[in-house]
């Protein structure tokens, strides 16, 4: 166990730039924080690079961390590295898996949704739900943005989550006669009128403008929930967690 003190370490520099997009993708790392995120990670002990400690926090009792190193830190250094307003005190270095292999029957495919509560949450529940993968599209919100990561509460290491281009992803379920359900008024039925089967993906889409027009044109079918009230609209995460608890459900 090392000790580092100060915020100018070379290392702690580096811990610093996962807090970015940019490093993210160049690194292929990404940083969680927090007690329950940390052991989330540790069921992946061979993606888990490092974990970082203050200096003021202790490590949980009865976890494995097998050959993982671990680093304390000052409090200050662990002030700069979080994302939270009052922080916990531990981190874990992941790594981004590669090439995940995906043969399920079940997929959510995401279409250019920015807000990170709202991808998190919806990862989240398609973890809930049994969905086999979470398929992101570009124009979304990085997946290992620090906001994403707690909304979904450890998801992103219970099931593939994969950065995709949809339109192939289309193709590709279509042409293993899996139904892609699209989310849209337009040329759309009432969600409870969807074809019941074991196999399916939905899509969802941008939380102002919906999914994109030329994906929309490639589904098998467009669905859309009726709104009872005076909304003009669900939220995406609320509307993609009922599509998904029926399509699963549905005999």
């Amino acid at each position: 166990m090392k000790y580092i003190q100060s915020d100018k370490n070379p290392q702690v520099k580096q811990w610093k730039k996962l807090l970015t997009r940019k490093e993210r993708d160049k690194s292929g790392m990404f940083l969680v924080e927090g007690y329950h995120l940390v052991e989330e990670a540790l069921t992946k002990k061979e993606d888990v690079e490092e974990i970082i400690l203050s200096e003021k926090t202790e490590l949980p009792h009865g976890l494995d961390y097998g050959s993982i190193p671990v680093t304390v830190v000052t409090d200050e250094i662990s002030k700069q590295l979080a994302d939270t307003e009052t922080t916990q005190g531990i981190f874990a270095v992941c790594r981004q898996p590669k090439n995940i292999q995906t043969n399920g029957k079940t997929y959510l495919l995401i279409d250019s949704v920015q807000d990170p509560g709202n991808l998190g949450t919806m990862i989240r529940t398609a973890d809930a739900a049994g969905i086999d993968a979470v398929i992101v599209g570009k124009g979304s919100v990085d997946m290992y943005n620090p906001k994403v990561l707690r909304s979904a509460q450890g998801s992103h290491f219970h099931m593939p989550v994969l950065s995709g281009d949809l339109s192939e992803w289309i193709n590709k379920l279509q042409a293993e006669n899996i139904p892609v359900y699209g989310t849209a008024l337009e040329n759309g039925v009432v969600f409870t009128e969807a074809e019941k089967g074991e196999a399916f993906a939905l899509l969802v889409g941008n939380e102002g403008s919906g999914v994109n027009k030329e994906l929309l044109a490639k589904t098998t079918q467009n669905l859309y929930i009726p709104i009872f009230g005076k909304s003009e609209s669900l939220n995406v995460a609320v509307a993609a967690g009922i599509l998904l608890y029926y399509l699963k459900t549905a005999k």
